[in-house]
């Protein structure tokens, strides 16, 4: 058995040719996060919660002719979140990105939303700012970036604790990277009743705190979100109980693979949700995985890299509440106080 070791900056963009920019505002709760890369990328998406909100999805199929896009757009605001992708094709647009077709440029932006519209901020607002918080997202792409209450994390809230944006990243013996980017937002819980995380078995190092398993015996046991419960009380009177929630994420290498390559990454890269938040795929989630491949290294194989991205993908989850930090008006408190 080959252990394997974790990327420079433990984040995604470990994968050569990817860059991820935030942008978020504190009254607002509510926040945008973009991937973009050096140039298009091979993509294709995988999703398994019963509630999505996506934006150019379908194209991602692959039986369908477009292969390649300029950027992925993960977003809270719920359907007025589905905007950020227009404010991040502008963007590109003005870069000189996107699809040539004559004298017309059209960058490809699929995007996902998050429900964040029940967590405390202020969303009267007159004008929707996701349009502007995505190309804002797209100026800010760097190397690094933050983890925790940022970007489409910003206002994310798991069953018990705040959620967060995470990040996390691997390398084969072969060299081929792999790495994830999530906003965390589930209904389920990311820690069990003891204080511990369920992804605990993935760990490198203490990236979420070193706390290992649960030592108690879990057994078959339902835990009432506390998320939940807050949310019907902001929502007193509404016709229909608030659960929407949602965890969207990307999961990328830098190995070269095929449109349907990508889609396999997307769905064995699902099973990292499952082994994280509990429970997961639920009818009021939109769980949705995109998977990306830049092509600067030889193919690897698939289930390698499926099995890798999922454990990639449960340790960014576990980073993502690691990492949340309380701030005004907050409904839920975080995991990591210290």
């Amino acid at each position: 058995m080959v252990a394997l070791k974790t990327g420079p900056r433990n984040l995604i963009t470990d994968v050569s040719g990817l860059r991820v920019g935030h942008a978020d505002d504190d009254a607002l709760k509510s926040g945008t996060t973009v991937l973009v890369g050096e140039k298009a990328f091979m993509a294709s998406v995988d999703v398994m919660g019963g509630a999505p909100g996506t934006r150019e999805t379908e194209l991602l199929d692959p039986k369908y002719t477009v292969e390649e896009v300029d950027a992925l757009v993960l977003s809270g605001g719920s359907a007025f979140g589905l905007d950020a992708p227009s404010g991040v094709a502008e963007g590109l647009r003005a870069m000189g990105r996107g699809f040539q077709l004559g004298p017309a440029t059209i960058p490809i932006v699929p995007g996902a939303i998050l429900f964040d519209l029940l967590n405390g901020g202020d969303k009267n607002w007159r004008d929707n700012p996701y349009r502007d918080l995505g190309r804002q997202a797209l100026e800010n792409a760097a190397l690094d970036f933050h983890l925790g209450s940022h970007g489409a994390g910003k206002g994310a809230l798991t069953g018990s604790y705040k959620g967060g944006v995470g990040s996390a990243s691997l390398v084969l013996p072969n060299g081929c990277v792999v790495g994830a980017l999530v906003a965390a937002n589930p209904i389920g819980d990311v820690v069990s009743q003891e204080g511990h995380f369920y992804a605990s078995p993935f760990e490198m190092g203490a990236e979420f705190g070193g706390l290992g398993p649960d030592p108690k015996a879990l057994g078959c046991r339902l835990r009432p979100s506390k998320k939940v419960e807050k949310m019907m009380q902001m929502a007193a009177g509404a016709d229909r109980s608030p659960i929407s929630n949602t965890t969207i994420a990307i999961v990328a290498t830098d190995a070269r693979l095929t449109k349907s390559q990508c889609k396999r990454l997307a769905i064995m890269a699902q099973d990292g949700l499952g082994r994280a938040i509990w429970p997961a795929h639920s009818p009021f989630d939109g769980d949705l995985v995109f998977a990306a491949s830049t092509g600067e290294k030889e193919p690897c194989d698939i289930g390698e890299l499926g099995h890798v991205a999922a454990m990639c993908l449960s340790r960014a989850i576990a980073r993502a509440v690691w990492e949340a930090r309380p701030e005004a008006g907050d409904i839920l408190p975080v995991f990591n106080a210290g």
